[in-house]
């Protein structure tokens, strides 16, 4: 990267981290309050001083979030403002309820028990992105804390989105397109909120990244499996999913090349050893560990939280409700369909411009439907993120193909003659 090229990039992760200080707070979900409890813990805060802390960062946000929407609701902005007082009832009842379950014993684990124990254990998992936020929390206090590591995670994936589209030989351009695609669609503001997404994208693309090297010939495997490893950290089953996606995208380019005639390449080969060892590896450690399961996981979703009694025959409701889901998604994005648009145009370019990595990159969105399909919930649409990553890489790749470029056949790489496919990337 030239250093005019690597200025613009500088310029355009800054500006998007300017433009967030419109909104330091008000970005938290219900889990969010787990994750920052979990980081204030590995500071070194006890439980009650964690949730404490916790509380008030909530609260705070909970108020001015109201504060807002009453400063523009057109038949109320006259009347006193409620966000104070909503503030107080929150700060109220989760100390009666974190201090009541602290004062019962659950006391163990790293996060304040905003919920059972047996919620709270999916977050335990999970230590990666909390060890991210020590820092920040540390150095910045929750608040700013937070909003700092936002930025830093929504900017690198856009500077990651560059360096993917660079490998590929996309003029700079092009590739700055992508990265501020990447900082204005859905990706950026997901992957500013206080929750595992940010990173878990971040992480995808440098997994991406990887892909894209070793497609072209460079020893990068270790890039794609640090990545996969890191995954594990922060979510084990998005690591899981991408793993077993991106290993399908491997059979696919074989079984295509061989069909056609021509050697599946050992970059290729490459890419499937690090992810079939990805996913086992996961699977195992997992096991090992004591991780939640799957069951686990279907009854979180179907007793809302493990509020309610456990399901006796959860799978059958799981695929009336699956279908129920996808029936209705399909419903919304056909009225608005610009996600489908977007996204179709992505994997249409990317297919076009680099064959090999847009089979790649069209699995690695893919674990954002894997995602979604394992938590049916309407609300939680930040879950299927991952797939405008298709548009945020493809678009910029289609772009440069429908202006009459065409990517070099990289060279060959080393004295061993890794020569890559002739149908390029």
């Amino acid at each position: 990267m030239t250093a005019r090229p690597a200025a613009w990039v500088l310029f355009l992760a800054a500006l998007f981290g300017c433009l967030q200080l419109a909104n330091v707070t008000g970005r938290d979900t219900p889990d969010s309050r787990n994750y920052l409890s979990y980081a204030l813990s590995l500071g070194g805060a006890d439980k009650t001083r964690a949730a404490g802390r916790s509380i008030a960062y909530v609260c705070a946000s909970r108020g001015e979030k109201v504060s807002r929407d009453h400063s523009v609701d057109v038949r109320r902005f006259r009347a006193p403002d409620p966000g104070p007082g909503v503030r107080a009832e929150c700060d109220r009842y989760y100390h009666w309820s974190v201090g009541g379950r602290l004062d019962a014993g659950q006391t163990s684990g790293r996060t304040a028990p905003f919920m059972s124990e047996r919620f709270m254990r999916i977050f335990e998992v999970r230590p990666g992105y909390p060890l991210l936020l020590l820092p920040f929390v540390t150095v910045f206090g929750v608040t700013w804390g937070l909003w700092a590591a936002g930025v830093c995670v929504a900017a690198a994936g856009g500077v990651l989105v560059f360096l993917i589209l660079r490998t590929l030989d996309v003029p700079v351009g092009p590739a700055l397109t992508g990265q501020a695609l990447y900082y204005v669609l859905p990706t950026g503001a997901t992957a500013m909120r206080p929750m595992t997404e940010g990173t878990t994208m971040a992480l995808t693309l440098a997994a991406l990244w990887g892909c894209a090297l070793v497609l072209r010939g460079r020893r990068a495997g270790p890039v794609v499996a640090l990545s996969l490893a890191l995954l594990f950290a922060v979510k084990h089953s998005q690591a899981l999913f991408l793993a077993v996606c991106l290993a399908g995208a491997c059979c696919v380019i074989g079984v295509h090349r061989r069909r056609s005639r021509r050697p599946v390449g050992d970059a290729v080969k490459t890419l499937l050893k690090v992810t079939v060892g990805a996913a086992a590896g996961t699977v195992l450690l997992a096991r090992l560990l004591h991780y939640p399961s799957e069951s686990e996981s279907l009854q979180d979703l179907l007793t809302d939280h493990f509020l309610r009694p456990d399901r006796e025959r959860p799978w059958r409701e799981f695929f009336r409700l699956e279908v129920n889901f996808w029936v209705e998604w399909l419903r919304r994005q056909l009225a608005e369909p610009l996600f489908l648009v977007l996204v179709g145009a992505g994997a249409w370019g990317a297919l076009r411009a680099r064959p090999a990595f847009g089979v790649v990159l069209v699995a690695a969105g893919g674990t954002g439907v894997l995602s979604m399909a394992a938590h049916p919930d309407i609300a939680i649409g930040r879950l299927m993120v991952m797939v405008w990553l298709v548009a945020v890489v493809g678009v910029p790749l289609l772009l440069t193909t429908s202006r009459g470029f065409h990517p070099r056949t990289p060279a060959p790489q080393t004295p061993e003659g890794l020569v890559p496919s002739p149908s390029g990337v």
